[in-house]
């Protein structure tokens, strides 16, 4: 029988985080103190408990544009660079603190110029917060390196000068480039032009596909834009057939799936979340079960820290409890993550043999 994995042992296991948004993971005392610091008037709760709890049930809903809503509020506080740094900051501790070592954390800078901020100033902002947090978090004994992924929202037309943005930043701490929103009607080929000139660029970039729409929208960003990474990417299982057994060797993948393993295409899976908007019915009938038994290049991500309540932990916890997985499949899902970062391939390769496999010997009993 294999031994049981504590919490606290979880919790000091080295993790990989590549789907993490910065306006889902604020703490809600921050929201509160932050909304009366910069005169936002539109709280539902000024009490930081209340609040944290109104953003979990708002998010809760099964819906993916009712879940985008809650955002209306953090980034209704992340208008200054003051905001801005001490959220990132706030988020580098968290993440180090549950044992998260790199994170790829995403944020869209459009959304952040309502005060007057110019786009490079969001990202200044930002960026800076994250190197402040990131010594903080060393000073407490947690080493965490964070890379930013700036985001263009799907609905809007500013994806090229976003592109254009992550191009400039990329030698300071941007990563890579995303697209995210609602995906019902707002395909990634209305971005090509963005996409086509990041590949002129040689630069990173990933593709919110997959999650709410189906394998149209993950076809398109993977063959027309050219996609790395998928975020979320949970709906190519409808390109998968699985009989009523469930024998494995009963199982038949489609073209675009077969593709996506064949590639070896990360998936940017988010189980909590991917319940919350109605991708998957329950952790334990999440799709994560069957992609990773098949094999793909799966990731296990919070996407939301905030609305979903949720920390990598608590994500992994909630697979080990739903699939039984074991200390070596979780170090797998996190090789996997780090294998997928858009690290160049010697740092990845360091972080994978001096980081997370020392670290996950450290853990085991």
């Amino acid at each position: 029988m294999a031994t049981p994995i504590s919490s606290q042992a979880l919790l000091r296991a080295p993790k990989v985080l590549l789907h993490d948004h910065l306006d889902g993971g604020l703490r809600p005392a921050t929201v509160v103190e932050l909304a009366a610091e910069t005169g936002y008037p539109d709280l539902p709760s000024t009490d930081a408990d209340g609040l944290g709890t109104w953003f979990r049930d708002a998010a809760d809903s099964g819906s993916l544009e009712r879940y985008l809503e809650t955002f209306a509020h953090t980034v209704g506080v992340m208008q200054t660079e003051a905001a801005l740094r001490r959220v990132a900051a706030e988020c580098a501790e968290d993440l180090a603190a549950d044992g998260v070592v790199y994170a790829e954390v995403r944020f869209a800078p459009e959304l952040h110029v309502e005060e007057g901020l110019t786009l490079d100033q969001v990202v200044d902002a930002v960026l800076a917060g994250f190197a402040q947090g990131s010594a903080r978090a060393l000073a407490t004994g947690h080493r965490i390196r964070v890379g930013a992924l700036l985001t263009a929202m799907r609905h809007n037309a500013r994806s090229m000068e976003i592109a254009e943005l992550a191009v400039r930043f990329r030698d300071v701490g941007v990563v890579g480039f995303d697209i995210a929103g609602a995906e019902a009607g707002h395909p990634p080929t209305r971005h090509l032009d963005a996409f086509e000139y990041l590949q002129r660029e040689n630069a990173h970039f990933t593709i919110h596909a997959g999650e709410a729409f189906g394998l149209p929208s993950i076809w398109q960003a993977i063959q027309w834009c050219g996609a790395d990474r998928l975020g979320h990417g949970v709906r190519i299982v409808d390109d998968i057939a699985v009989p009523e057994d469930g024998a494995a060797d009963g199982i038949t993948l489609g073209r675009l799936a077969a593709y996506v393993r064949d590639k070896r295409i990360p998936l940017e899976l988010c189980p909590t979340s991917n319940v919350q908007t109605g991708a998957a019915k329950s952790i334990a009938e999440h799709p994560i079960g069957l992609l990773a038994r098949l094999r793909f290049r799966v990731t296990v991500n919070t996407d939301n820290r905030l609305m979903s309540g949720c920390s990598m932990s608590s994500e992994m916890q909630g697979l080990v409890d739903a699939f039984g997985y074991s200390w070596a499949e979780l170090q797998w899902l996190t090789v996997n993550a780090m294998k997928s970062s858009f690290l160049p391939f010697d740092e990845r390769l360091t972080m994978i043999n001096e980081v997370i496999k020392p670290g996950y010997a450290e853990v085991l009993p």
